[in-house]
């Protein structure tokens, strides 16, 4: 998975379809199709959450939103996010999961749940 493949750039930035393709290509080179079964994925993918977790918990909430400003910290925290975006990725495509029609359904479900007359400025959790 490079980014000098020109299939993973569309205006110098890869689609999520180019990104699904080239992670797709980099398991299949390497034969882990065997191992990338859905639940070793999420395990994984829980597993790098954690590793990203673990570079912000303890900072306190004003540091946390200032941490990509420091070079060595801000690199930590963009390959673990980047570790989970490829895990997520991955477990999506293996399991035939639309990452985009997904995430929009869940995204307009969120919105009948949390309607903005009643959710502005609270977090408080809403009933299914």
């Amino acid at each position: 998975m490079t980014t000098a493949d020109p299939d993973l750039q569309q205006s110098g930035v890869p689609s999520l379809q180019a990104l699904t393709t080239a992670v797709r290509a980099f398991a299949e080179e390497r034969d882990w199709q065997p191992f990338h079964t859905p639940k070793n994925l999420a395990m994984a993918l829980a597993g790098e959450v954690g590793e990203l977790l673990a570079e912000l918990q303890w900072l306190t909430p004003e540091e946390s939103t200032t941490v990509l400003a420091d070079a060595v910290a801000g690199a930590r925290i963009r390959a673990e996010i980047g570790d989970v975006m490829i895990y997520l990725i991955r477990l999506a495509d293996v399991l035939g999961v639309d990452l985009v029609q997904a995430a929009s359904v869940k995204l307009a479900d969120s919105a009948r749940r949390y309607p903005v007359d009643r959710a502005r400025g609270h977090a408080a959790k809403a009933p299914q």
